[in-house]
């Protein structure tokens, strides 16, 4: 167990320190390299965990992931600078949605496989795919010559000043924000399967997980992909406003149920409007931030998410152990109720949000673009 939380914390913690220097990279030689570089990176990192032989070799190159991959910074710069504004929110909803859909069957196969193979095969598959991805990635998308910045690029404080007054704060606030809805839903997901446990005892609770992770990453995946429908007919500061209220009520549900199956529809629902809120904030910071810094700024946003995800399950289980799993969710659901307070409160509409989006024409196979 010490190892177990020791490692998953290593990959949280180098990608927060890691991310925001690749993000400036981006900046400077193009948002295309640097997503090659994370797959490549990720690949061998995750290939080589199959060859470890001790916990700390692991828990070693668990730090090398986080520092030399973060696909989800890089690819979400490269679609931000690359999608007219008025439909940033589809696209990055698109992106988030096939992310979550990969989080949710990724772990399911890895656990069905290893069955079969063992888990040093998995590592190496795994690895094996992360390096195969990379090569329609580097063949097929495009990135416009004309973001390609070769010189040094500009300081980016200087940039932000000269930006709309007020972006350095509604930055901070946007991302801060991020790192509050990762840390109560990190919190929150390790602290179901505890609560499942309690509920059913362990041969049941293995079954039960499986179905309730199943649901929520289906759960985020179509709310990733269908919330930018709401923004025709509101804005991005009430929907994020809101569903991180029902994020919190959902959580505070979630600790309260007494039987699995409200346990489970409960977690899922959590996750359906958590699957909103990671996009919108994307779409948010996409709008607020100069085009030519936008992958630094996404950089120090990734950095952001991935302190959620190494704290978000040190408080949880801290909670949990000193007063019991249901408390803790009850914490999760709390920090959700106090991120709706801070977009409520101090969150702006960006500007250039000002009509609602609808999801562009899909180019046909002979337009090109190759996005």
């Amino acid at each position: 167990r010490f190892w177990t939380g020791i490692s998953a914390s290593a990959t949280g913690f180098a990608l927060a320190l890691t991310s925001p220097i690749w993000g400036r990279l981006a900046d400077r030689y193009g948002r295309k390299p640097m997503l090659v570089r994370a797959m490549v990176g990720g690949g061998i990192s995750v290939g080589l965990m199959g060859l470890t032989q001790s916990a700390l070799q692991l828990t070693v190159l668990r730090g090398v992931q986080g520092a030399s991959s973060g696909t989800v910074a890089a690819a979400t710069a490269l679609v931000a600078t690359e999608t007219p504004s008025e439909h940033l929110a589809w696209a990055l909803g698109i992106l988030n949605s096939a992310i979550s859909l990969g989080a949710a069957a990724g772990p399911a196969t890895g656990a069905l496989a290893a069955n079969f193979t063992g888990l040093r095969a998995i590592f190496l598959a795994g690895g094996g795919l992360l390096l195969l991805a990379a090569v329609p990635v580097l063949l097929f998308v495009r990135e416009s010559p004309r973001r390609l910045v070769r010189a040094a690029a500009p300081p980016t404080m200087q940039v932000l000043r000269a930006a709309r007054p007020g972006t350095v704060q509604a930055l901070v606030v946007l991302m801060v924000a991020q790192a509050l809805q990762q840390t109560s839903f990190g919190a929150a997901q390790q602290l179901v399967v505890l609560r499942l446990l309690d509920l059913t005892g362990a041969k049941q609770a293995q079954a039960l997980t499986g179905i309730t992770f199943a649901g929520s990453g289906i759960a985020t995946a179509l709310a990733a992909v269908t919330y930018s429908r709401l923004l025709r007919r509101t804005n991005y500061r009430t929907v994020t406003t809101t569903a991180s209220f029902l994020m919190g009520f959902t959580l505070l549900a979630t600790a309260l149920a007494g039987t699995p199956p409200l346990l489970i529809a409960t977690f899922v629902i959590s996750s359906f409007v958590a699957g909103a809120l990671i996009p919108a904030f994307g779409a948010m910071i996409g709008l607020e931030t100069p085009r030519s810094i936008q992958a630094t700024i996404f950089g120090v946003g990734s950095s952001a998410i991935a302190l959620g995800f190494g704290f978000g399950p040190l408080i949880g289980g801290f909670v949990a152990s000193a007063a019991g799993v249901q408390a803790g969710l009850a914490v999760a659901g709390g920090i959700a109720l106090a991120l709706a307070l801070l977009i409520g409160l101090m969150a702006r509409e960006p500007l250039h949000r000002r009509k609602a989006p609808s999801a562009p024409t899909l180019p046909s196979p002979t337009s090109g673009g190759g996005k």
